[in-house]
This record gives C-alpha cells, sequence and structure tokens, in this order.
C-alpha cells in the first residue's frame, strides 16, 4: 500500500495524473496547488512561490492524513524568452515555484516522512541536464532541483528514500500559455501524463532499503534528451 502521498501540482498534468495512479493504487493522494482539482481530490490551494504558504499547506494535509508517506513535487512553471526580454518578476517566480517551492515542500514534510521512513519523488527535467537558449529560468530552477536532490539523497540515505524523475516532454497543458515559437511543434513526440504517472507510483512503492536513485522517462524521439 502507497499510504498518503503528498502531490503538489496535482490539480493539472503530472500532477493530477499521478494522484489518479496513486488512487488506483490504492494510496490516499493529497493535492496543493493553486487551482483546486476537477476531481474530488483532497486538497488545499497554495501557491508553491509563498514558502511560508506552502508549508502550512504541507502541515494541514499531513495532521490531517495523520501522517505522510510519501512526496512528489510535481508543480512547475516556466517563462520563455532571451533573459533581457523576461520581466524579473517573471524570471524569478519560475525558481520560486520549481526550486524554492520543491525544497519548501521536502522542508515541512520531512519530519512526517522521517517517522514513516517515506519516500520523495522530486520532479526535475531533461532540461535539468541540458541547457537550450531562452529557457534560463526554467533551465536554474530544473538545475537546481537536480543538486537539491542529490544532495538530499545523501542527507536522508537510510532515513526516507529519495527520487529523482527526470521527464521529456509530456502531452499536457503545460505548453498552452505560451507563445507559438515555444511550444511542441505539430510532429513533436510527446509522453503521456498517465504513463510517467506509473513511473512515481513504480518509485513510491519500492520497500525500504532498495532505492531508485534516477528516473529519466522520455519519448524515444526526445529531442532535449542528451
Amino acid at each position: 500500500m502507497l499510504g498518503n502521498i503528498l502531490i503538489t501540482g496535482g490539480a493539472s498534468g503530472l500532477g493530477l495524473a499521478t494522484a489518479k495512479a496513486v488512487a488506483k493504487a490504492g494510496g490516499r493522494p493529497l493535492v496543493i496547488d493553486r487551482a483546486a482539482p476537477d476531481d474530488d481530490l483532497e486538497h488545499i490551494r497554495a501557491d508553491l512561490a509563498d514558502g511560508a504558504a506552502t508549508a502550512a499547506a504541507v502541515r494541514s494535509l499531513a495532521d490531517r492524513a495523520g501522517g505522510l508517506d510519501g512526496v512528489f513535487t510535481a508543480a512547475g512553471t516556466d517563462s520563455c524568452g532571451a533573459l533581457a526580454d523576461v520581466p524579473a518578476e517573471d524570471w524569478e517566480r519560475v525558481v520560486k515555484v520549481n526550486l524554492f517551492g520543491t525544497a519548501a515542500v521536502v522542508r515541512a514534510a520531512l519530519p512526517y516522512l522521517t517517522e514513516s521512513r517515506g519516500r520523495v519523488v522530486t520532479c526535475a527535467s531533461t532540461l535539468g541536464i541540458k541547457a537550450v537558449g531562452d529557457a534560463t529560468a526554467y533551465c536554474a530552477s530544473k538545475f537546481g532541483v537536480v543538486g537539491f536532490t542529490r544532495a538530499l539523497a545523501a542527507e536522508l540515505a537510510g532515513k526516507v528514500g529519495v527520487t529523482m524523475l527526470i521527464p521529456g516532454g509530456m502531452s499536457t497543458h503545460f505548453f498552452d500559455d505560451r507563445p507559438e515559437q515555444y511550444r511542441p511543434g505539430p510532429d513533436a513526440q510527446l509522453n503521456r501524463a498517465e504513463d510517467v504517472a506509473e513511473t512515481v507510483v513504480f518509485a513510491l512503492s519500492q520497500p525500504p532499503g532498495c532505492e531508485i536513485r534516477e528516473l529519466v522517462v522520455a519519448h524515444s524521439m526526445e529531442t532535449s534528451w542528451p
């Protein structure tokens, strides 16, 4: 049994797909998102850019559920464009949500995960290991998640399991608000979020002491995989 699994960004995309996969596997998904999920999922609305509100949401859901057995930090955002063209507030928000938000969630969840000897799965990106132009904010945030997760795994070894997911492009609404030039082309090969979600459940389902440190999950024709 998966137990209580906290999922950020669980109102849409990979987060929602994972919440559904967790429920299907017998777990109890607990969602944090700026928007309320359409599905009937336990949730608290919070902005991951606000560390204090994020931590409070984690504690509230965990206490309501009687603890946490796992965390998946799926929430993410982007602001495409050349560094000189992206407003500083927008650029910094990407780092706040993707990196600082991830750290805030894990920090708040640690007392519960330590008690349950639970697991953390962070969400990096293929753009956390390969840099491209017009993506300085996103690359900075996801490169940061890579470093954060690897250091966290060393810090929590033997106490809390830590896995880093590195997903390639997925067929979700993540790209909807981007200018046309930053959207996947009509011939782009993208994974289904539901398929990637199954790999998250797999990582969360490992027995104590068995660690899946890193998972790269991409379409076989993924262009941003090195």
